[in-house]
């Protein structure tokens, strides 16, 4: 049985990359209701100081953190011999090493605070089958990110910690970097056109579904295709 979202009301989530822009997270703060608080923190995923800044900031001015949502990412859109080695780096450093930095520190601080606390990663089907090579390293990155799952469930496990981590899987969704991106490449477009397309509000669901299982349940794996 699911049980209702509301286990999390007064506990604090930490979402990474779902604005580049600040003032998009403090607008969307102006129409929470009473009982809702939304706090912008600007970070580089892809810089550990300034992970470490935006952990403190939350634990000393919201609270330790109860659940965290790894969606900061990259796509490259182009072939592995077309790719830069600065535009390989910058994908590595954000979709592993960022989300591997972020990641530990939030379990140690669910740790220190006792929290059984969930994390989740916003993965992709590209992490579990490559079906095209016009992705440069991404689907190699997104394949790290379900090994760096279950690495991290078999190590939660080992310390008998109550901490759950969940992989989400979706195809293509409907975002700035791939089908509303202005600067999208022909080919890409081409590509994208023959794939369903899943909305955000998909992924969404996928999350507050996992968020909402018992305490004895983990997900460790949704993938979503659209139809």
């Amino acid at each position: 049985m699911v049980l209702p979202i509301a286990k999390w009301v007064g506990k604090v989530a930490v979402v990474t990359g779902i604005a580049r822009r600040v003032e998009l997270i403090e607008k969307r703060a102006k129409s929470c209701t009473a009982k809702e608080k939304l706090y912008a923190v600007k970070a580089d995923i892809t810089k550990e100081e300034e992970i470490l800044k935006a952990l403190k900031w939350v634990e000393d001015n919201v609270g330790p953190i109860h659940i965290l949502i790894n969606s900061a990412g990259v796509i490259l859109l182009k072939g592995l011999t077309e790719t830069s080695t600065e535009d390989m780096k910058t994908t590595l450093d954000l979709n592993v090493l960022g989300l591997s930095i972020i990641t530990r520190e939030v379990v140690k601080m669910m740790q220190a605070h006792k929290i059984n606390g969930h994390i989740i990663h916003i993965n992709s089907t590209l992490g579990h089958q490559v079906i095209s090579h016009a992705f440069s390293i991404y689907p190699a990155t997104k394949f790290a990110v379900t090994a760096l799952t279950e690495t991290l469930r078999q190590e939660l496990n080992s310390l008998g910690l109550k901490i759950k981590v969940t992989s989400v899987s979706p195809g293509l969704v409907a975002t700035e970097m791939t089908t509303l991106n202005k600067d999208i490449l022909p080919e890409a477009k081409e590509m994208f056109d023959k794939i369903a397309i899943l909305q955000p509000a998909d992924v969404v669901d996928a999350v507050v579904y996992a968020l909402s299982t018992p305490e004895h349940v983990q997900v460790h794996e949704l993938t979503l295709t659209g139809l």
